[in-house]
């Protein structure tokens, strides 16, 4: 038997591979879109950038450093130049289904950077494992823009596992809806009618405004917003605002709110601010064709007749008074039970016996049912 040359005894010293096997390799050199790995064969393995990873911003000097040791798969033997291709990022691949699959299973929460915002959804990668999260699976509310969730660390669920089609479809809607739930129950645990809350407005509508007390919206109607008058709810509150509310009632799991605090009620010391025969100054808020509404302070308005705005007859109030205008005027009826104020300009002058007789023919005018105005007021509005 005949000697064998070096070469011969070189050549049956290294193995032969195959396109599919997973062999472990060497890393003998690095350049920022290419590594170069001894595995044991005739010719040395190259992994491109494109079989490394998806991420075509990595830069190969980074993630990896002559002497480290790889696993990778046989891509081909040989590329047509004698060259050994391999593939770094399918083999990832091939495990990461695998680990999707019993996440799948196992209904498992995986968590992951959303690599990329697209149309209809996010895509998130998961050891190599591009999985699509659509739109409507994002949130348990509809979300017309994602892009805020670009490069944020999200969590899911996998609803869809097909490795045929390659297909791995995400919900992270059912995660955000159960914890919602969660936090809804916490806190009807916690609140009660009665209880002053901080909450964060949430939205703003003609008719109130939504505050998020965290777990739950309650809603801020537009006659609860001050004891006041408000003309909308956009001038007083935006988006984010934090807020103090009021728990004003509870009624399954709608919570209606109030920040009109007991402490701030404008008519806790009405009794003796505005008795009758008192003085008062106040501002005209708005007019009819019988009167003027006064504000005295805000969440208190009296009622000033036309026949009580001067001693002198005077046919409409516009015709003397404008919205805005300051008055001095005189109490001339309180009622606390059904906060209703009367005023009269004509009382702050001197009496002029002449005229008693036609001020009491006016007396009956004067009390006019401020509730049923203010009734016909809003019901002409709406």
């Amino acid at each position: 038997m005949s000697e064998l040359t070096f070469e011969q005894m070189l050549e049956e010293s290294l193995k032969t591979i195959h396109a599919g096997e997973v062999v472990t390799g060497t890393v003998i050199d690095v350049k920022p879109d290419e590594i170069i790995l001894n595995i044991g064969y005739k010719s040395d393995g190259i992994l491109s950038k494109n079989e490394y990873t998806n991420d075509s911003s990595v830069d190969l000097t980074t993630v990896a450093k002559v002497g480290d040791t790889m696993e990778v798969k046989i891509l081909k033997v040989n590329d047509g130049e004698g060259q050994v291709l391999l593939t770094y990022k399918r083999l990832a691949a091939d495990r990461g289904s695998k680990r999707i699959e019993e996440a799948y299973n196992n209904k498992e929460v995986l968590t992951a950077q959303v690599a990329q915002v697209l149309d209809g959804g996010l895509s998130v990668i998961v050891e190599e494992v591009r999985i699509f999260i659509p739109a409507s699976l994002v949130s348990d509310t509809y979300e017309k823009d994602l892009t805020k969730y670009a490069g944020q660390e999200i969590e899911f669920v996998i609803s869809e596992y097909n490795p045929k089609r390659r297909r791995y479809i995400g919900d992270r809607r059912q995660l955000v809806a159960a914890k919602k739930a969660e936090l809804q129950k916490e806190l009807f645990e916690r609140i009660k009618e009665g209880d002053i809350v901080e909450g964060v407005v949430k939205n703003v509508t003609d008719f109130g405004a939504f505050i998020d007390l965290g777990g739950a919206d309650g809603l801020l109607h537009i006659s609860e917003m001050s004891w006041g008058r408000v003309e909308h709810p956009k001038k007083m509150f935006k988006v984010g605002d934090k807020l103090s509310v009021l728990i004003k009632e509870i009624s399954g799991s709608k919570i209606a709110l109030s920040l009109k605090f007991d402490d701030a009620n404008p008519w806790k010391d009405a009794a003796s601010k505005y008795a009758v025969g008192n003085i008062v100054t106040g501002r005209v808020a708005r007019m009819t064709d019988f009167g003027a509404f006064v504000e005295l302070e805000p969440g208190v308005d009296a009622l000033l007749h036309v026949s009580q705005i001067a001693k002198e007859h005077v046919e409409k109030p516009s015709d003397v008074l404008s919205v805005g205008d300051e008055v001095t005027a005189k109490i001339v009826d309180f009622n606390e039970a059904d906060r209703k104020i009367s005023l009269s300009i004509k009382a702050t002058f001197a009496p002029d016996p002449a005229e008693e007789k036609a001020e009491d023919s006016d007396a009956d005018v004067v009390s006019v049912d401020i509730d049923a105005v203010i009734a016909a007021e809003a019901a002409e509005e709406e």
